[in-house]
């Protein structure tokens, strides 16, 4: 890699954990020099404008969430299995990503706005992606027999990704990581109960949060949607 793909993948780094943190409007020029340590005219000569950089460090913020979540999930054996982890890897990612400030999709959904069109395009089409990869693991299990849907893969992956996103919320505006860990578990509890064959498939509480006590066991007609 030359020296100026290291120079941008680096302004990158430093841009999106920014923005990710403080959002585009919250974040200067000026606390784009003191994360990057360059002068404006060093970031220009890489990057057009503030909002290209922003554009691009919310694609380079998703995208590393993405790998270290679907590595995870690959990692893993079986279409239940994958489906429990690429619940907690979500999780996992929020409180361990190297890009700081919570979930990137949520943070810009919140901010872009009719002023922003193509930032609230790029949100929407991360949405719609990870949408579609648990829509897609949740058809996997259904599809081998392991899990049983009264709605339809589409809603159950709906469900699935507002309950982590509110927990992420809620984790960040207390500043308790507990509140996203019980979520997970949760969900994870949730994906037990409906699944048609036995589930020894655990994973570890995520990275900073207290321990939560254990979920309630759901009866099968409590787990209706």
């Amino acid at each position: 890699m030359s020296k100026g793909k290291i120079t941008r993948e680096r302004i990158l780094g430093k841009a999106a954990a920014l923005f990710n943190s403080r959002g585009y409007f919250g974040a200067s020029m000026s606390d784009l020099m003191e994360a990057t340590g360059m002068e404006k005219g060093g970031i220009y000569n890489h990057f057009e404008s503030k909002e290209l950089l922003a554009l691009q460090a919310f694609d380079h913020a998703v995208a590393i969430n993405n790998e270290i979540l679907h590595k995870m999930v690959d990692d893993t054996e079986g279409p239940i299995n994958k489906l429990l982890m690429a619940v907690y890897g979500f999780a996992y990612c929020i409180e361990n990503s190297p890009v700081t400030g919570g979930c990137p999709i949520m943070n810009s959904a919140v901010e872009s706005d009719d002023a922003h069109p193509i930032m609230r395009e790029k949100v929407r089409e991360a949405m719609a992606n990870l949408r579609l990869y648990f829509e897609a693991l949740i058809n996997d299990a259904v599809k081998a027999g392991e899990l049983k849907l009264n709605v339809s893969c589409e809603q159950f992956a709906l469900v699935m990704i507002a309950g982590l996103e509110g927990g992420v919320m809620i984790s960040r505006l207390y500043g308790d990581p507990n509140h996203l860990q019980m979520i997970t578990r949760h969900l994870q509890a949730l994906i037990k109960q409906i699944a048609t064959v036995p589930v020894t498939f655990s994973t570890p509480d995520l990275k900073g949060a207290p321990v939560a006590s254990s979920t309630p066991s759901l009866s099968k007609q409590e787990v209706k949607l």
